[in-house]
């Protein structure tokens, strides 16, 4: 039976009428006649479409040569490559899909570079994220995490006010795609960054009604809550701001080299910076300048070259074009890029950092205070993992810990039930102050101000990191868990934790809400949620309320 899906990359294209001729003149004419495109217009999709096909030929493969210099054996493979393109306009919007190499038939310049990315964060269930592409500000680094069978956002460390998201892949949530009519319940998953690799329908009526469900996917829904964060980092809007930025890169840019910008891969290439054996830059210049890698001194000499206040735009205007093979013709291009997209690099405008990535401006720090309280406030589930009893003024922590424990049924006390520390026998270390029916670890504080919060906080990283990384403390730990419960709590021999609780009660008997928590303390508690998130461990914060005369506490569960 023939497949009524396929996979492809659709990308959405800006600043395209969405009429034929306006679609006809958007692509490079001249390099499609250069590779003997042939241009069709399809009728049967009911929808304005342009449809370009080309065969690319070399009669002898560019290894040939080279293997028979090595070995003295002629053999001659010929290579063919196809391309095909289709842009077609839906509900005023122009989009486009590339078969084989037709992707690089697109212009860059007309991509919407967030158009996979806004629709992963809205759909890909965040629980079961496969993959991400990601760039530090500051670092000048790409990092990219793969994990085929998916994970929770918080396990691949995304969540940083530092870090930019560039492409997301996971597994879908519920959507009436056409893949979903076939796959009888089962998943199937997406990958968005600049386009958005998903299967879609093969016939036309199916491919027109996929397009418009992602279309109002990324119209119509909000990003999920655990992936908002993306959105947080944006590149530098103001236009005085921009000018001054430009204007001083432009000076930085007319003096000699002194190390302070650097290079980084453009972030949609790197399949093409992996698969390139040559680089071809024109920067100002009429000819090219051929090297095996990217020139970082030739692109600055080159902007130096020109005139005061035209240094930027010349690399913006420059191009590096990656190659599979240097002595080939148009066929062996893998991609054309704007030279200003290899090159990072801090400016400052009097206390305000910023950074220059893939061409745009970005200001370091100006998600921080947005990403830490939403950090925070995502700790405290609108369903506490435990009710709380109220703690009464004057009773001990030790005490207020035994009644919660003889409250509830399979908790075990541990409060001052240390374990030896590994890095120094003679000290000890307090795992945590409760151990629940289901193995959650329960730490409780009363504070009147941070520094309780911080040894809080601090205790719940130390206690986790250690029963992840020494055996010891595991052994140790779960003969404690056996003897201080009388041999009715046992742990696994490699237990380690998969959720810590923070109990906390503020003195001066004010709710405990995420703006409640005192400001220095709100940062310390992103700072080692995100660090155990790391680890798989889920952090949530429970309140305590505070009792002035003595209260019952709940019936054992």
């Amino acid at each position: 039976m023939a497949s009524s899906t396929a996979l492809l990359t659709l990308y959405r294209l800006r600043g395209i009428a969405p009429t034929l001729e306006a679609m006809h003149d958007a692509l490079d004419l001249d390099h499609l006649a250069e590779l003997g495109a042939e241009l069709h217009v399809p009728e049967v999709l009911g929808v304005p479409a342009v449809y370009f096909t080309c065969g690319m030929e070399r009669s002898e493969a560019p290894w040939c040569d080279n293997m028979f210099r090595t070995t003295g054996i002629h053999v001659v493979e010929s290579v063919r490559r196809t391309a095909a393109v289709l842009l077609l306009a839906i509900d005023s919007e122009v989009y486009a899909v590339g078969c084989d190499q037709g992707y690089r038939l697109i212009p860059e310049h007309l991509k919407d570079k967030r158009f996979g990315l806004s629709f992963a964060i809205r759909q890909i269930d965040p629980n079961m994220i496969r993959g991400a592409v990601t760039k530090v500000l500051g670092q000048a680094r790409t990092d990219i995490s793969l994990i085929p069978t998916g994970a929770p956002v918080p396990m691949l460390g995304l969540r940083d006010h530092m870090r930019i998201v560039r492409s997301l892949g996971g597994y879908l949530d519920d959507i009436p795609l056409t893949r979903s009519r076939f796959t009888r319940g089962k998943a199937f998953t997406a990958h968005g960054g600049c386009g958005l690799r998903v299967a879609l329908g093969i016939e036309p009526q199916d491919l027109i009604s996929d397009i418009r469900e992602i279309a109002r996917v990324c119209g119509e829904r909000t990003p999920h809550r655990e992936l908002e964060f993306v959105d947080h980092i944006v590149p530098v809007k103001d236009r005085p701001t921009l000018a001054m930025l430009d204007a001083a890169l432009d000076d930085v840019l007319g003096r000699p080299s002194d190390g302070r910008i650097s290079v980084s891969v453009p972030s949609h290439h790197h399949d093409a910076y992996t698969a390139a054996t040559a680089y071809r830059t024109r920067i100002n210049s009429s000819g090219n300048f051929d090297s095996d890698a990217f020139d970082l001194g030739y692109v600055l000499t080159r902007a130096r070259l020109a005139r005061p206040g035209q240094r930027l735009d010349a690399l913006r205007t420059g191009t590096v074009t990656l190659l599979r093979d240097r002595y080939a013709g148009a066929a062996e291009t893998l991609a054309v890029t704007y030279a200003i997209e290899w090159l990072e690099t801090e400016v400052s405008l009097d206390s305000r950092r910023f950074w220059l990535m893939d061409g745009e401006w970005y200001e370091i720090g100006a998600a921080y205070l947005r990403e830490t309280a939403a950090t925070v406030a995502g700790l405290f589930p609108s369903t506490p993992y435990f009710d709380a009893p109220a703690w009464q003024q004057g009773i001990s922590e030790n005490t207020y810990n035994k009644d919660v424990a003889k409250s509830r049924r399979d908790w075990v006390c541990l409060d001052t039930k240390n374990v030896t520390n590994p890095l120094r026998p003679t000290d000890s270390v307090e795992i945590c102050d409760l151990l629940t029916k289901d193995n959650t670890l329960v730490l409780v504080k009363r504070a009147d101000k941070s520094s309780p919060l911080s040894h809080l906080f601090s205790q719940a990283r130390v206690a986790v990191e250690l029963l992840y990384e020494s055996a010891e403390v595991r052994a140790k730990f779960a003969a404690k868990v056996l003897r201080e419960s009388d041999g009715k709590h046992s742990l696994p021999a490699d237990f380690t934790p998969r959720r810590v609780v923070l109990a906390i009660c503020l003195k001066n008997g004010e709710d405990l809400t995420p703006k409640s928590i005192f400001g220095f303390s709100q940062i310390t508690i992103a700072q080692t949620a995100k660090a155990l998130a790391a680890r798989g461990v889920t952090v949530e914060v429970v309140g305590i309320p505070s009792a002035t005369r003595v209260s019952d506490l709940p019936a054992a569960a």
